[in-house]
Order: C-alpha cells, then sequence, then structure tokens
C-alpha cells in the first residue's frame, strides 16, 4: 500500500562566459544516469523549457524556475555543476524552497591551457556553498566524481532515500488507537510540539470502533475474509489457536487497514495491551501483518515509535520491511550481543527461512533471518529531538518466545551507554541494510540532533 515517491527539481547551472557546448555535453553525461536510479521512485522536474540547453547561467532566469518547481511541488533538488556555475542564480532558486538540496559536479579533465579554458567545477561549487550557508541552507553533496561512477550512483540514490524521509516525516499522519498503557510513561509523547515543529498531526481513534467493525466483518465473511484466513493459515501455523480466535485476527487486520484508509492514516501507534486485548483484539500478530502491508504499527501507543518506523520505511523506500523491537537482555555468551525481541509483532517478510512461523494466543513466533542491520530511534526530552542510529548485523543465540533477533555491535558497551543517557526507551527500529549516512543526513533536514554510537557521552560508572 505504500509506495515511495519524490519530486526532485534537477536545476543544472553554468558560467555564462564559458563554454555552452562542453557544459551541455556535462549534463548529456549525468541525465540519463539519473534517469536510471530508482525510476519507480523518483519523478524528476527539469528546465529544459525555461533555460538554454536546460541549464541555468544567470539570475533572470530564476522566477521561472522557482514558478516551475513551485507548480510542480517539488520535493528535492538536485544542483549538477557543469562548469564554475553560477552561485547567484543557484541561491536564488533554492532559498525559496524548504527542501533537501544535493550539490554535485564532475571532476575537471585538464586545468586551463593557452587554447582552451577549463570548466573550474569544483572552484564554483565551493563558491556557491558558501553563499547557501549564508543564506541558512542545508545541503548535501557527492564528491567531485564522474557521474559513470559507482560512488556518484550510490549518492545519488541515498540523496533520494534522504528527501522520502523528508517528505514522510512532515506529512505524517498518525493513528492513534487508544491511550498509552498506564504503567507506560515512557511512552507518553507532546503531540502538540510534533505537530508545530514537523507537521506531524495525530488522529484519535477509539478502539471500541475497530471492535464494532470487526464483527460486521466476522458476521458478513465476505469473500477476501475468506481469502485472508486461508492465506494465514498457509503461511503460519494457527493450530494453537482455535478457529473463532483466528477469524477475529484476520477480522482485525481488514478493520485496521480499512480504519487507517478511511482517516487517511499511514502509519499507527496502538494500545495494545490492555484495551484491545481486553476486548479479544489481537494486535501482535495483526501488526506485523500491517507492516508487512506498508503501514508500520508501533505497539504500546508509542508514537515516537511509530515515527521511527515510517523513518525506517521511508529509508527504504518501502522495498522491506521495518520492525519495533524491545531492547531486552545481553546475549549470554556474546558480551557485545543484544536481545531484540517482541511478543510478537514482527512481519513475517523478514523470517528467517529455517524458522517455524506460528501464532499463539494471537502472537507470532519466529526468528528473523540474519543480516546486516540499521537501528534507530527518534524520540523527544525537555523539547530536543534526537535520532539515534548505529549499524549492527544479526547473529545466533537462543531461541526464545515471541519475535526476536540477536544483535551483535562493535561494542555494546558504547550503545548501551549511549541508549542509558539519551531520550529513549526500550523500544527500538530496526532494518536491513546498512543506512546511517542516510538516516545521518535526514537529521539534518528535520533539525534534529543526530546522535550516533561513536560520539562521546556520559559514561558508566
Amino acid at each position: 500500500m505504500y509506495k515511495a515517491n519524490v519530486k526532485i527539481g534537477v536545476l543544472p547551472t553554468r558560467r555564462g562566459m564559458l563554454d555552452l557546448e562542453t557544459a551541455t555535453r556535462e549534463k548529456e553525461k549525468f541525465m540519463p544516469v539519473i534517469r536510471s536510479i530508482k525510476t519507480e521512485n523518483v519523478t524528476l522536474v527539469d528546465i529544459d523549457d525555461i533555460c538554454t540547453n536546460g541549464i541555468i547561467e544567470n539570475e533572470a532566469f530564476a522566477p521561472a524556475v522557482v514558478d516551475k518547481f513551485r507548480k510542480e511541488n517539488v520535493d528535492a533538488i538536485f544542483v549538477p555543476f557543469c562548469d564554475f556555475g553560477e552561485e547567484g542564480a543557484v541561491v536564488d532558486v533554492v532559498s525559496k524552497f524548504h527542501v533537501p538540496v544535493l550539490i554535485w559536479g564532475a571532476r575537471d579533465e585538464y586545468p586551463n591551457t593557452p587554447q582552451k579554458r577549463g570548466r573550474d567545477t569544483q572552484c564554483g561549487m565551493f563558491a556557491a556553498t558558501k553563499v547557501l550557508r549564508r543564506y541558512g541552507i542545508t545541503y548535501s553533496y557527492i564528491f567531485n566524481v564522474p557521474a559513470d561512477t559507482e560512488e556518484f550512483r550510490n549518492g545519488y540514490e541515498k540523496f533520494v532515500r534522504i528527501a522520502c524521509i523528508v517528505k514522510d516525516v512532515r506529512g505524517l499522519r498518525i493513528a492513534k488507537i487508544g491511550e498509552r498503557p498506564s504503567p507506560f510513561r515512557s511512552v507518553m509523547t507532546d503531540e502538540t510540539k510534533l505537530m508545530k515543529k514537523f507537521g506531524i498531526q495525530t488522529v484519535a481513534i477509539a478502539p471500541v470502533m475497530l471492535q464494532m467493525e470487526v464483527n460486521k466483518i466476522l458476521e458478513a465473511r465476505g469473500e477476501d475474509f475468506e481469502k485472508q484466513v486461508k492465506d494465514l493459515k498457509m503461511r503460519m501455523d494457527c493450530s494453537a489457536m482455535d478457529d473463532d480466535y483466528t477469524d477475529r485476527l484476520v477480522a482485525f487486520k481488514i478493520a485496521l487497514v480499512s480504519t487507517l484508509t478511511r482517516n487517511h492514516c499511514n502509519v499507527a501507534a496502538i494500545e495494545c495491551w490492555p484495551t484491545c486485548a481486553l476486548m479479544k483484539l489481537p494486535s501482535c500478530a495483526v501488526i506485523g501483518e500491517l507492516t508487512d502491508l506498508g503501514i508500520p504499527v508501533a505497539c504500546e501507543t508509542d508514537i515516537n515509535g511509530a515515527i521511527t518506523m515510517s523513518i525506517l520505511r521511508a529509508c527504504t523506500l518501502g522495498e522491506q520491511a521495518e520492525f519495533l523491537a524491545d531492547l531486552t537482555i545481553r546475549h549470554p555468551e556474546n558480551d557485545n550481543a543484544e536481545l531484540l525481541w517482541h511478543c510478537g509483532p514482527f512481519p513475517y517478510s523478514l523470517k528467517a527461512e529455517n524458522s517455524q512461523a506460528k501464532i499463539v494466543g494471537g502472537q507470532g513466533q519466529f526468528e528473523l533471518k540474519q543480516g546486516e542491520l540499521t537501528v534507530c530511534r527518534f524520540d523527544e526530552v525537555n523539547g530536543e529531538y534526537c535520532l539515534f542510529a548505529g549499524e549492527a548485523r544479526t547473529t545466533t543465540g537462543p531461541a526464545t518466545t515471541g519475535t526476536y533477533v540477536w544483535m551483535e555491535t562493535d561494542n555494546w558497551k558504547k550503545w548501551e551507554e549511549k541508549l542509558m543517557f539519551g531520550p529513549y526507551i526500550h523500544h527500538l527500529g530496526g532494518i536491513y541494510g546498512k543506512m546511517f549516512s542516510v538516516l545521518k543526513e535526514a537529521a539534518r533536514y528535520l533539525d534534529i540532533k543526530l546522535d550516533s554510537v561513536d560520539e562521546p557521552g556520559p559514561s558508566c560508572l
């Protein structure tokens, strides 16, 4: 259901006194490259109809470019320097938008000679970025490398992911289903601050409304309902539950999806206990099922956890599911490993191939697959928003209940100290792959502190 999509305004720039043919040749090198990267997620907005050969060379063209980018509602701007460029024209455009900006210019082939003037690309980039700083514009850049290199492709793809995170966070509508579990003061959130700083909205939904919809679905027993019951039983062993409870689980899944759709929410935080449990609404496995549909759901009404999951969803462009885990215990033998666990809400798509998936009492039970991990946590204390992030890997360890995976770090003590003294709780989001650099840049655009395990902080006594 989730589809990552960003519009990127492409703003090539050149110096009017330098060779147009050379600048155009550079544009013809990078445009096919960026058109080939994440085509299903990116819409490019060029300026070919405004500037000669689609390359801005002075400030006179800036108003028309700004107008087009505004009409197209661009989510980010890519500024490739075809030569020295024109800093005034660049800043006159990008300063009118509050979006991620990417700066890049290809490495020059030769210096100036008596016969031919070079491009001086890097020189112009240094000058332009000083002006961007003067205007308070946040920007990213790719090293001065040719467009046909892996370094350029990787950098541009990371920028696409960054732009998606920023766009999604600023447009979040979070379904808040119920209240927080009363013993958990740790998940308390200031919804007003989230709205003022990020534009994040929360939509209150009463669990009783979901209960009523579940009952209607169970009475109707439509074709889609029966199909989903069959699918669930094929994927997961439901023999520990009677058929009535399995049916109720599927009905709850359908009810949640339809309720979120009606309320224009694509993420949720739910009071899985005690309220949903008392209403016989089996939340755990359902949370995993919705996450696999591209709808992150945080348990225990953890709104900041839901935002964390949304960040990770955008980080992967929706290509894989994310999960929200409890940090529970240290590995009994590996000093640098920790158990990422929860009672059953992890998405089925991340299950290890050799792990038998079952549902017991509405809770999923299986181990996640092995691989590289990126974990993070969006949180706040005393008005300061932070994003804890780090890269790790899975490892093997003792089997346990619920859904789980063992995570191995390079130095768990550094992680533990950061988590103990930071404004974080026992919930940590995770995705597969190495995405720290993406999260680091996204934090700059969202104006939140990036809290890395590699940065020094208070120490354990």
